[in-house]
């Protein structure tokens, strides 16, 4: 059957299947069953079509069961239709096809339909998930009627709004998708690169640097995507997105980035041409012992405090930097830019000449959270020009809010990414500041200490209680700096007298 699947349908399609478990189960659980279902659906259906392409052709049935036939291995009897034939025990025969289909594409799909409680009739009873099932066999998703660019934006949209849905684990596994945009318009992705993120949630920052060279018109199948995730659904998540965007080339593994780091060449950490980053924020329970003495050398900067291992994931990223072309940007909050626990390895980063941009976001851009965050930039091989310098961009007002949610609109992407490009001072919104700028300032890089902002008088301030607190909180930062300058001056002057 084909029939071409707009968007709009495939949105209500997915979003009626998650409707469905309302009051059966949580929203934050929402994603480990409807994520898995749709895959299925999706690979039985390619699976069909593949069929159909091969009797038209060949003519023959024993074709196919030819391999290279087909993308996946669909084990006899556990196919999405044998599945839905089901009466009663539905999620045994869910589980059995799940962990069948693994079996038969181990390389591809091992662990990819995760471990929710499929046989848990008080969660899931059959008659739920016989609705389930047959909510999604209403539409064909072969790729004829549901090409992968759009089942893919389709599984994004998912994200999102199980994001708004769950809350409190929406940041688990969803970025902002304009500030990753950003991201990757900095980065400015070519065709044949390697592309890594340690930290890589449901694998948005990766499928952003594909969509950028597709854009451009460019070779984007022969890029090697490259991903590590300590939850275990969320990794399954990352590899279904990656395969429902047609991404064939990638490896992303289940683990510990900082414990047990995937990527490993000659006893050494594998380099990258690109790494983009949302590291988990301060997180406080890590090894920091255990990195004290890293074997692949990822303190070379100093061991950061037991509280904020924002610097543990910092280092990791440089030292997965190819020497020539690595590149990187990394989603920070604005205090790894000023912390004082941080000061020493901020002073080694800054003195090594690595960081080539800051950015400044505004509030409200994270899910929960009206924490101000920032896009830390850095190059291994930095242009000639911008040696010894850091081009520190205040974007705090390029922001707009849609549908109750905050979001950087086109026109402030360009904005950002053209003066990154010109790297020079724009009154009220860059400045281009020197090494010995930043020493003067005790390392510090919060960017209102160099970028001051423009505020007309008609200007009206729409801003919420909590993020003038976090202005606030800046302002006072950038106080006590100066106050401390001060002191050290009038020290100084006393000392000579």
């Amino acid at each position: 059957m084909s029939k071409r699947i707009t968007l709009d349908e495939l949105k209500s399609y997915l979003w009626n299947s998650a409707v469905l478990l309302r009051t059966h189960i949580d929203a934050g659980s929402y994603k480990q069953y409807i994520f898995p279902l749709l895959f299925f659906k999706r690979i039985s259906d390619v699976y069909d079509q593949e069929c159909d392409a091969i009797l038209e052709e060949y003519g023959d049935e024993e074709a196919l069961d030819f391999p290279e036939n087909h993308r996946f291995a669909m084990p006899n009897g556990y196919h999405w239709r044998d599945v839905r034939s089901v009466a009663e025990n539905v999620g045994v025969a869910i589980i059995n096809a799940f962990r069948a289909i693994e079996r038969a594409n181990v390389e591809k799909l091992q662990g990819v339909f995760g471990d929710g409680a499929w046989t848990n009739k008080n969660r899931l009873p059959d008659e739920l998930l016989k609705d389930l099932i047959e909510h999604f066999s209403t539409l064909t998703l072969s790729i004829a009627n549901c090409p992968e660019d759009e089942l893919g934006q389709g599984y994004e949209y998912l994200i999102r709004k199980f994001a708004d849905d769950s809350g409190h684990t929406a940041q688990e596994f969803y970025t902002n998708r304009t500030v990753v945009h950003l991201m990757t318009e900095m980065l400015k992705p070519e065709s044949s690169e390697s592309i890594y993120d340690p930290t890589c949630g449901s694998a948005g920052m990766l499928i952003s640097a594909i969509a950028h060279l597709k854009a451009q018109g460019k070779e984007w199948r022969n890029v090697k995507i490259y991903g590590q995730e300590i939850n275990a659904l969320t990794s399954a998540i990352a590899r279904m997105n990656l395969f429902l965007h047609g991404v064939k080339d990638f490896y992303i593994v289940n683990d510990d980035t900082l414990m047990n780091p995937a990527f490993i060449e000659n006893n050494r950490l594998m380099t990258f041409d690109i790494v983009v980053a949302n590291p988990p924020y301060s997180i406080n329970q890590w090894n920091r012992e255990a990195f004290a003495a890293d074997k692949y050398g990822r303190n070379f900067l100093g061991t950061p405090p037991q509280g904020r291992a924002d610097y543990a994931f910092f280092q990791h990223i440089l030292k997965s930097l190819d020497q020539k072309t690595g590149r990187c940007a990394i989603l920070f909050p604005h205090g790894v830019l000023f912390r004082n626990e941080e000061n020493a390895l901020r002073e080694k980063l800054i003195t090594s000449d690595l960081v080539d941009c800051v950015i400044g976001l505004g509030a409200n851009l994270f899910y929960n959270s009206p924490m101000e965050a920032c896009i830390v930039i850095c190059r291994m091989n930095k242009h000639p020009e911008r040696r010894g310098q850091i081009l520190l961009i205040n974007a705090v007002n390029e922001v707009t809010r849609k549908n109750a949610q905050s979001c950087l609109d086109d026109v402030h992407i360009k904005k950002i990414a053209d003066a990154y490009q010109s790297y020079a001072d724009i009154d009220g919104f860059s400045k281009v500041i020197t090494i010995e700028d930043s020493k003067k300032n005790g390392y510090s890089l919060s960017i209102p200490l160099y970028v001051r902002e423009v505020v007309s008088e008609e200007a009206v301030d729409n801003r919420s209680v909590t993020e003038c607190a976090a202005k606030w909180l800046d302002r006072v930062f950038e106080t006590r700096i100066a106050f401390e300058d001060l002191k050290s001056l009038i020290g100084g002057e006393c000392d000579e007298g």
